[in-house]
């Protein structure tokens, strides 16, 4: 199954999508180091550089999933949320790609700040040219934590599928994370002998704030506003910036550590074996915006076995407003 991709950032996303099945026909970024780390991870991927208002989907008639986790900041807290009034909303273009596409399946991601009461008119709106477009349309509230993720990081995402295939369609089964901030970062705190680790494991012995990303206006290599440092410091580490290495072995054992870029990507689902292109801000801040893999992945991957019809169909049930709530599956 293919799948084409817009702003595909670091490649969060698109490796959920890979590991949910789906080969990618097309990944597009604008960000020159975004590009350069899929290139770098997947030289056989083709990926586009250049913003999706320059895009166009008919060449890719009927792709089987469209996806994109169009820019967050115009519905971010940490904005000023000025929503389809920020030239950063690219909503408009991700519809309009897909009237142009007709992909059988689409899943758009956004900050949990999309989701409030502020946006609900605008939503509705979305929501409602989609199923105009000939879509059975959901939303829901996903927090990474309860798909794998050690990081509470809650994200909006919305689904759609064409009439055949939506029946067959549950949002992925929810579990609470059994991974911590210091079990899942043990061994790379540990790698240069500091005999702190244990004590700091015990303290962080919680899953991790938010990441905070920035952008190219805002935010540099460091774990976000003052109040998510905080957080990070009732865990014992430094939130202050990112540091180059993990703790030396001659630091005190009450030493805050920062963490690396590798431990953050680990803290975002990435494996260990994706490399990130660019220098520390830049490869901070592919990672902080990313949509977490396995998250990616559970939503992907109940797409693809709604797309092969492998789930039992259930009746579409709407409200009286005419909105469809697909169910969750089962553990």
């Amino acid at each position: 199954m293919l799948a084409i991709e817009m702003c595909a950032g670091g490649g969060g996303q698109a490796l959920g999508l890979e590991q949910a099945g789906f080969d990618s026909a097309v990944a597009l970024e604008i960000d020159k180091h975004a590009c350069a780390t899929l290139r770098l991870n997947r030289p056989n991927w083709n990926v586009l550089e250049h913003d999706m208002s320059k895009f166009d989907g008919t060449a890719y008639k009927n792709v089987d999933l469209f996806a994109a986790g169009v820019p967050c900041p115009p519905f971010s807290v940490a904005g000023k949320q000025l929503g389809d009034a920020d030239e950063r909303d690219l909503f408009p273009e991700a519809i309009r790609i897909i009237r142009e596409v007709g992909p059988k399946t689409f899943m758009l991601e956004n900050v949990a700040g999309f989701a409030t009461e502020k946006f609900r008119f605008y939503r509705q709106r979305i929501v409602d040219d989609l199923t105009d477009l000939g879509y059975s349309v959901d939303a829901k509230l996903l927090n990474a934590s309860l798909y794998g993720v050690p990081q509470l990081r809650p994200r909006y995402v919305i689904v759609g599928l064409k009439e055949e295939f939506a029946p067959h369609f549950y949002w992925p089964a929810s579990s609470p994370c059994k991974k911590t901030v210091g079990s899942t970062l043990f061994d790379l705190l540990s790698e240069n002998g500091w005999s702190g680790v244990n004590k700091l494991v015990e303290k962080a012995n919680h899953i991790a704030p938010t990441l905070v990303g920035g952008s190219k206006k805002h935010g540099g290599p460091d774990l976000g506003p003052t109040r998510a440092k905080r957080q990070w410091a009732v865990l014992g580490i430094d939130g202050k910036g990112i540091a180059n290495a993990a703790p030396p072995s001659d630091a005190p054992d009450d030493f805050m550590p920062r963490l690396t870029i590798r431990m953050v990507a680990r803290l975002q689902g990435f494996p260990d074996d994706w490399s990130f292109a660019g220098g520390k801000t830049a490869a901070y801040r592919q990672i902080g915006n990313a949509f977490p893999p396995p998250v990616a992945k559970a939503v992907a991957r109940q797409l693809r076995i709604a797309l092969e019809k492998k789930n039992t169909g259930y009746p579409i049930v709407r409200d009286e407003t005419g909105q469809l709530s697909f169910m969750e599956a089962k553990a």
